[in-house]
């Protein structure tokens, strides 16, 4: 038994000095490997790259159109009152990040008018395409795509009066560097307002459970690390699955 034990403890430490077991993390067949070099994986959530579907050339936009843009989900059914809580005004610039299909497109350029600017922000190539021609289609003067990645919004320093993020602050996989430069491109008094799902054990669904990566208070705690004051919640009459904050940024 003893000799057993001794061929035993001297194999893993064989391994270990020929590098197949490594002290962090866990990969295929129970071998541990580390997180890469300069990655810090968020505690509260999945694993980095959950938007790789929407980064794929194979995306089915049409779809994609049927299932955001449906009465069906909340927030499109809520759409008009989620644009009018944003209290946006005639000739200001408004930054939708998480753009999508364009569910907000046509009354965020009415809100602004005709002087103001409204930038879909995304990250998918093809929903790109797709709110390029939409705004082409529609005449949307005042709209025009920017595309982004997964650590920067690629907005302009001081360019937007007011960043709406719907129903995509959980698909921020690196929410430090993503909010540094949303609170970059923010004008002074500018404001972060973020539309998001409950997360709640017991209360949300299965599918959202499994889908964010975090709750509510999480996501606050995110924000306001990051140069922003929560200023306060909108009530949406019509909300059941989600919630409405509305950020300022700090100088």
């Amino acid at each position: 038994m003893m000799m057993r034990l001794t061929l035993l403890v001297s194999l893993t430490l064989a391994l270990a000095a020929a590098g197949c077991v490594q002290p962090q993390g866990h990969g295929p067949a129970g071998v541990a490997i580390a997180p890469p070099a300069g990655v810090m994986p968020d505690p509260a959530g999945p694993p980095i790259g959950n938007n790789e579907r929407f980064l794929s050339a194979d995306l089915d936009v049409e779809g994609f159109v049927d299932r955001f843009e449906s009465e069906t989900r909340e927030v499109a059914y809520a759409r008009h009152e989620i644009v009018d809580a944003l209290g946006l005004r005639v000739g200001e610039t408004v930054a939708d990040v998480g753009a999508g299909t364009g569910l907000f497109l046509r009354a965020l350029c009415t809100a602004v008018g005709e002087p103001g600017e409204v930038i879909a922000v995304e990250i998918s190539p093809r929903f790109g395409e797709h709110l390029t021609q939409r705004i082409a289609d529609e005449q949307l003067r005042q709209a025009r795509v920017v595309l982004c990645d997964e650590r920067s919004s690629n907005l302009e320093p001081d360019s937007v009066d007011l960043v709406f993020v719907c129903d995509t602050y959980h698909h921020f996989d690196y929410p430090a560097d993503t909010l540094a430069s949303l609170h970059a491109a923010l004008r002074k008094g500018g404001r972060l307002v973020i539309v998001e799902f409950h997360r709640k054990p017991g209360i949300s669904s299965d599918w959202v459970l499994d889908h964010m990566r975090a709750g509510q208070e999480v996501f606050i705690d995110e924000i306001t690390a990051a140069g922003f004051a929560l200023a306060h919640e909108v009530f949406i009459p019509k909300f059941r699955m989600n919630y409405m904050l509305v950020f300022e940024r700090r100088d």
